[in-house]
């Protein structure tokens, strides 16, 4: 009962907001000429919207049948898009009318205090302005309808290269000039499994040409067995001198059911391993010397996830600074940009760390020296792109990948080349 629960309120919250679109789709409709264009667009309403009802509980049965399938857990998250498109530009059409009636009742509300003369209004006059909002409320509508639409059919795989010259004064001088690209939350089981879109976004990592790749963590979504049937795409990364990776929240399982705690762990040890299948060297709560071919030498950190609020704290970042010298230049990977502010910003001597997690929310406005905006930034003031406090800065991937609503608006795939120079 209880899991049922939810979705009647789910699906009773989107009948009523059905209700009130259609309402308006009558209004609108109402003057056309052609009655058998009318009528069909009229029941085509009605089918469409019962299909996505119908498609919402066949997936979410179907993902609660074997979540661990990879696509079960693809077709719950493309019904999830369909429900979104279907219904987010109703609730614009919906929130129109609904302010309406608001005004309308404080009207009615306030004729019991305040006696005003009697004027005839006509039906005509009120029909007019019900159409006018109607109409108004479905242009505005179109807005929201084709971006996601775009997000859902090319928004996700659009992936772009993001370009940063780092300055440090503690950089080696050998290393001046280094390469890095910075990807993260790649979310594989969320890919079709062709791998098309993942081959593009990988020519575009090997293109860059980089002295090293660092990878902040969520290669799957809940399950190991994702990554089934995708070794030799993830493997064909290549960065001149290594390629390091952590873990994310999403790596953990913590969010799937499991038969027992030994079904978890086995899935998380395969996860692990899977690292150094594709050629990553997993860094658990340690680090790890880089040293440059002029035998120079700076630090690599890597720490389990960490995030404020509810998440696990498996992030131990004492532990994986034991034994590093903090004269060194550091590089620090955390998968939860929250960990900076809390543990490293004036505790500690790291100078670059990289995160992701947030994804941009895949969705905001991003409009170079204009504009930067998504959502998330109420939960995450670090969410995207560089921040700098003193000499420590942090650098936060937008994501390779997608979780949830398969799609991105305003927020493409992020792939980050970082230049390190010393100064």
């Amino acid at each position: 009962m209880k899991s049922i629960l939810p979705i009647l309120v789910f699906i009773a919250i989107f009948l009523a907001i059905d209700l009130y679109a259609f309402k308006s789709f009558k209004v609108v409709s109402e003057d056309w000429t052609n009655t058998v264009l009318r009528n069909t667009a009229l029941i085509g309403y009605i089918i469409s919207s019962l299909a996505t009802y119908g498609l919402i509980i066949y997936a979410l049965s179907q993902f609660s049948r074997d979540a661990s399938n990879p696509m079960n857990s693809y077709l719950f998250s493309m019904a999830f898009g369909v429900v979104v498109l279907m219904f987010l530009p109703k609730l614009v059409v919906a929130v129109f009318h609904l302010f309406d009636d608001i005004v309308n009742l404080l009207k009615w509300l306030s004729s019991f205090f305040v006696q005003k003369p009697a004027v005839e209004t006509l039906d005509g006059d009120r029909i007019s302005r019900w159409k006018f909002i109607s109409q108004l409320g479905w242009i505005l509508a179109a807005i929201p309808f084709a971006g996601i639409l775009y997000g859902m059919i090319q928004g996700r795989y659009a992936f772009r290269v993001i370009t940063k010259t780092l300055n440090f004064a503690n950089l080696p001088a050998s290393a001046n000039g280094l390469r890095i690209v910075h990807i993260s939350d790649i979310h594989i089981g969320s890919f079709h499994k062709d791998g098309k879109e993942v081959k593009a976004g990988i020519k575009m990592v090997n293109d860059l040409q980089p002295d090293i790749i660092f990878f902040t963590g969520d290669l799957v979504n809940n399950f190991a067995t994702e990554t089934d049937g995708w070794d030799d795409i993830l493997a064909a990364l290549k960065a001149k001198y290594g390629k390091y990776s952590i873990l994310g929240n999403h790596d953990y399982g913590d969010y799937a059911e499991w038969q027992n705690a030994s079904a978890k762990n086995e899935n998380l040890d395969r996860l692990k391993a899977y690292h150094s299948k594709i050629g990553f060297k997993l860094l658990l709560n340690e680090w790890t010397p880089f040293t440059t071919a002029a035998g120079e030498t700076f630090e690599i950190i890597g720490v389990e996830n960490w995030g404020a609020g509810g998440f696990t704290k498996y992030g131990d970042l004492d532990k994986a600074m034991e034994g590093t010298n903090s004269k060194n230049f550091q590089v620090l990977l955390s998968h939860d940009p929250s960990h900076w502010d809390a543990k490293v910003i004036g505790k500690t001597e790291i100078d670059l760390t990289l995160s992701g997690h947030t994804h941009g929310m895949q969705f905001g406005i991003e409009i170079p020296g204009l504009i930067k905006w998504s959502p998330v930034k109420y939960r995450y003031p670090r969410w995207g792109g560089l921040y700098s406090e003193a000499s420590q800065m942090i650098y936060v991937n937008r994501g390779f990948g997608y979780i949830g609503f398969p799609g991105r608006v305003g927020m493409p795939p992020e792939i980050t080349l970082l230049e390190l120079k010393k100064g």
